[in-house]
């Protein structure tokens, strides 16, 4: 029978007629035959099946087979076995009988192998599965299986083996080393796979090949847990090897999706900090994990990268980090054209490029790439599409934000996404802030305390010089000044060295540095007072004044040069004479040209006129100044208690002239000490004498001489609780000059008494009000300090009477007749001489608390600063006068103001409900913290010794949004471009500080390996206030305990 079969398959005979006799030869299996017949049969099928030169023959092979074995088993497994298989797999024909010796080479490993050896093996091990004969061939293949995988057998090879492995479990390797000696060779021999071609079925079947094979070993894993761990382990191997002879498949990428998730702290913890492994082993493995993203179906591999990412900077490796963003970010970008891993890739890029923040180089690498890639997926129409459109324009806008000044670049982008949402600048800054590699939360079980980046709040903090904190707080105060800040960034000062130019260094880096703490020393030598000594505590309020005073001078000097620069051919003394020209029509106050302003003058600048009626003549004498702040001095309770808007005499008489103090100046370089207009104070505004010891030896630090005493202290801290508002009524309340202080009239040729008034005419943009809480005392000969709490509104009415022409013509006798009980309005129009203009406007003008200067302590001369902040901007730069139709409607008579009567309550609860930003920031030196509004107001209850100094507060304007528009049109959110030597700067000392970083945690580590953990305290006392020489900020704050403390 054997004999016909061959002749019948090798002849040429139609098909159909082979097929009809083949199906006979099958039936005839039933009958009866020989072991010699039997046997026969089995040779021919098995050569056809392995020899077969084309599928007719290997198929019918295979039906002979099944049929002759199925019903004479005996017999087959007589015939398949040990040495059969034992011949096949190691590339030998089989000893006996002869007629199956091969008339051709005999199937074998190695290139000559087909994989139809292991088919025809799996078919026959189906057929003897209930024989006993058939364990002794699963322990021959659990030996041979380590052996194929070992030769590095080719990806079909290898799949058919791990198939014949997959329904056959029993033939495995047992026991715990060839188990794992097995799942090795197996990762090993997928590094080896390699696809044979590129059409997209080839493609195909390369990736069902890969699949069968890691699917094998994902159930060995589960089977045998214990191989898990030294599998990946020569995982990591392979993929760190630095032979640049050898690159392992991108097949590898099939066995992440079979690892647990749960194994990730482990496995990463494990490779961060493992110090056998070096930086270019790592590099390269995290490299070919990014390759991996190329593997289609691979589930969890952009999760693996990027949590090695954050282990990697977890533990300062920032040198690994910027090098693999650099190299890989544009095929990480490129990997969103394809469907089927751009999920994967999305999450990849966008980790790579929100904590690549210390320079724009990773995203300028993509920029060039991404509206072309826009425009296609805009294009498609698919919903898929349009969520990867969300998600890759909140990328790019995340990053245009964090890396401005760049508007050739970006110009293109934002008209591409311009139809796409745009996110908040408060979700911008919580990504960036999330993402940066200075802020990866550490989950590593360590004893090395982690080096700490930027702070959460995303706001660095400024380092204490030694006593710097007066300085500090008011840098943090202008920078939250959102208005202010972006009009310092946005100007163009290269080449200059003046004080605007290192503010403006000062301010890119505090907005863009990745340190959590700045050092500003040269700006602090370069702006501290010449009189200030240094490394001793000084008044911010003083400091405040003689900066904002040098920048403006500087400024108008800068102008006035630029201006004669015009006429070079101008002789020397002609040059001479028109720069002195410039500089007094600068100096002029009466100048009125918005053009010429300075920077100080738009931001800050307010004018207050003056007004003195004598009582005799009804004569009035005018005088209007200009402001940079006012300084409010606490009234009396009488003032509190019976103030009578329709009694103007009862409320010039409870104003006391020794209270009144007002920093009003036409910006000139000299600026006056807050000692020389201060007094000492108490609720009725008198001062008090206080029993003194006569060894006065710590007076500079103590309220009083006994100062340790609680009682003694809290003696004079005020009970009631004065408002802003009424402080600012008090300072504009109308005075009598009269005694002592009685008024030389000119027209009278002789002293009167007389009546004063001041009123604000022009409001600035940003109203600053210092607190006179120092005064001198002549016992102790320090200034002492006053510590009567103030309620600060977070919305305050300032009172504004507009003049419309100039009032320095206006002169002349005035109209009699004048009842004195008239004020406010009334009393204006009675006190204006005939045939004048109207010059008085009445109107409130709402500003919005902005910034807070805290001082903690009793004396001027010690202490600490600190200050509460938050964003506050403008919808534009409101430069000019206030409109009030587009702003709030807070018509309100000023009589009612002055009685403390006006309806701020509901504006401001309106207001706070609505606000845009509703963070609060605590600066206090190098930490910057997270609060709230509340904690502002009860700072004093909470701790008597911490008390609001220094008040900023912005004006409303049409609208308070977050974010304004640039005049190029490009910026809807953030601060302007900045200048490219100030981005080159802060990128250069971005990557120092990486640098150091990553050196730093590297001498702990070896420090920790020598040497057995210690302890280290890192905890803070929550119960310490703001202003404690404790962990959480400077010195001078506290308890009653802390009195003798100076901060350095």
């Amino acid at each position: 029978m054997d004999k016909i079969l061959e002749g019948l398959v090798s002849s040429s005979h139609p098909l159909q007629v082979k097929r009809v006799i083949v199906r006979r030869v099958v039936e005839s299996a039933e009958t009866p035959l020989s072991g010699p017949q039997c046997r026969a049969m089995f040779a021919l099928s098995t050569r056809l099946i392995l020899q077969g030169p084309d599928p007719f023959q290997r198929q019918v092979g295979r039906q002979v087979l099944e049929a002759y074995a199925r019903h004479h088993r005996d017999d087959f497994e007589a015939f398949f076995t040990r040495d059969l298989v034992l011949a096949l797999l190691q590339g030998r024909g089989p000893a006996s009988p002869s007629s199956l010796a091969p008339t051709s080479p005999a199937p074998g490993l190695g290139p000559a192998l087909d994989p139809a050896v292991l088919d025809y093996i799996q078919a026959s091990l189906r057929l003897l599965i209930s024989c006993p004969a058939v364990l002794e061939l699963f322990a021959l293949l659990q030996e041979e299986a380590l052996r194929l995988v070992a030769e590095r057998p080719p990806a079909p090879l290898c799949a058919r083996l791990c198939q014949l492995l997959g329904d056959f479990p029993q033939c495995l390797p047992r026991g715990r080393k060839p188990a794992l000696a097995f799942c090795q060779q197996l990762v090993r021999s997928i590094a080896h796979f390699q696809t044979q071609g590129t059409r997209e079925a080839e493609l195909r079947l390369y990736v069902s090949q890969v699949t069968q094979v890691s699917s094998l070993l994902r159930g060995i894993w589960k089977a045998e847990p214990d191989t898990l761990l030294p599998s990946l382990q020569e995982l990591f191997a392979i993929i760190s090897s630095t032979d640049t002879s050898f690159e392992p498949s991108i097949a590898l990428a099939s066995l992440v999706q079979h690892i647990p998730l749960q194994m990730i702290t482990v496995l990463i913890g494990s490779l961060t900090t493992d110090p056998n492994v070096k930086d270019a082993s790592m590099t390269q493995a995290l490299c070919r994990m990014i390759d991996w993203l190329s593997w289609p179906l691979a589930q969890h591999v952009e999760t693996w990268v990027i949590a090695l990412l954050k282990g990697l900077a977890a533990v300062q490796k920032f040198t690994i980090l910027i090098d693999v963003t650099l190299l890989k970010i544009e095929l990480v970008f490129n990997r969103l054209w394809f469907p089927l891993v751009r999920p994967g890739a999305l999450a990849v890029l966008s980790h790579m490029l929100l904590s690549f923040q210390h320079s724009p180089e990773a995203f300028h690498l993509i920029v060039p790439h991404v509206v072309k890639l826009v425009k296609s997926f805009k294009n498609n129409g698919l919903p898929s599409s349009a969520t990867f459109l969300e998600q890759l324009s909140e990328l790019t806008q995340c990053m245009m934000y964090h890396y401005s000044g760049f508007p050739e670049l970006y110009e293109p982008i934002l008209e591409a996404i311009k139809d796409l949402p745009k996110p908040s600048e408060e979700k911008i800054k919580m990504i960036l802030n999330q993402s940066a590699w200075t802020s990866q939360s550490n989950s590593l079980q360590s004893c090395l305390s982690r080096f700490s980046g930027k702070s959460e709040t995303g706001k660095t903090g400024l380092i204490n010089l030694g006593n710097t904190c007066y300085m500090n707080s008011v840098i943090q105060a202008l920078f939250m000044a959102t208005d202010f800040r972006r009009h310092v960034l946005s100007l163009n000062l290269n080449g200059c060295n003046s004080l605007m130019r290192k503010l403006q260094h000062l301010f890119a880096f505090l907005a863009h540095t990745q340190r959590e703490a700045y050092a500003p020393r040269i700006f602090f030598e370069a702006s501290r007072p010449p009189w200030f000594t240094p490394r001793s505590q000084q008044d911010c309020s003083e400091y405040l004044r003689f900066l904002l005073d040098r920048l403006h001078e500087e400024e108008r000097t800068v102008k006035a040069l630029s201006s004669s620069k015009l006429q070079d051919d101008m002789n020397e003394e002609s040059l001479v004479e028109e720069v002195s020209s410039k500089t007094q029509k600068f100096t002029k106050p009466s100048c009125t040209g918005r053009e010429e302003r300075t920077l100080i003058e738009k931001m800050f600048r307010g004018k207050l006129l003056t007004t003195i009626c004598c009582l005799n003549c009804k004569s009035t004498s005018y005088k209007e100044e200009a402001f940079t702040d006012l300084s409010l001095a606490f009234c009396p309770p009488i003032f509190l208690e019976n103030v009578d808007p329709r009694s103007s005499e009862n409320l010039s008489e409870g104003k006391d002239d020794s209270m009144e103090q007002v920093s009003t100046r036409v910006c000139s370089p000299m600026v006056e000490a807050v000692s020389d207009c201060c007094e000492m104070l108490t609720n009725d505004g008198l001062l008090k004498d206080v029993p003194i010891d006569s060894n006065c030896e710590n007076a500079t630090d103590s309220f009083v001489c006994k100062a340790e005493d609680k009682d003694s202290l809290q003696k004079y801290v005020s009970e009631a609780t004065p408002s802003v508002t009424d402080l600012l009524n008090y300072f504009l309340a109308p005075e009598v000059l009269k005694g002592d202080n009685k008024y030389y009239c000119e027209k009278c040729a002789s002293l009167q008494n007389a009546e004063k008034t001041m009123q604000i005419v022009e409001e600035p943009e940003y109203l600053i009000l210092t607190l006179l809480r120092f005064s001198y005392d002549p016992k102790c000969h320090i200034r002492r300090k006053i510590l009567d709490n103030v309620s600060l509104p977070l919305i305050l009415e300032l009172p504004v009477k507009r003049t419309v022409p100039s009032l320095e013509h206006v002169s002349g006798v005035w109209s009699a007749g004048l009842d004195f009980s008239d004020t406010g309005e009334n009393l204006a129009k009675k006190l204006k001489p005939s045939g004048a203009e109207d010059v008085c406007c009445p109107q409130l003008v709402p500003y919005v608390l902005s910034s807070v200067v805290v001082h903690s302590g009793i004396s001027s001369e010690s202490g600490h600063y600190y200050s509460y902040a938050r964003n506050v901007a403008s919808s534009g730069p409101s430069l000019g006068p206030y409109n009030q139709a587009k702003g709030l409607a807070l018509a309100y008579p000023q009589s009612n103001l002055m009685a403390g009567e006006a309806p701020v309550a509901t504006v401001e609860k309106d207001l706070d409900e609505n606000e845009v930003s509703k963070e609060w920031f605590l600066f206090n030196d190098s930490r910057v913290t997270f609060t709230s509004f509340q904690s502002v107001q009860k700072i004093t209850s909470r701790f008597p010794k911490d008390t609001a100094y220094v008040l900023f507060y912005k004006k409303q304007n049409s609208a308070t949004v977050i974010g304004t528009k640039s005049p190029n049109g490009l910026w809807v959110n953030g601060d302007p471009p900045l200048q490219k030597d100030l981005m080159d700067a802060i990128t250069k000392d971005n990557k120092l500080y990486l640098q150091e970083q990553e050196l730093s945690a590297r001498t702990q580590a070896l420090q920790a390996a020598a040497a057995s953990c210690s302890f280290r305290p890192n905890g803070f006392d929550d119960n310490d206030p703001p202003g404690s020489c404790g962990p959480t900020g400077g010195g001078g704050g506290g308890g009653f305990s802390t009195i003798g403390r100076l901060v350095f």
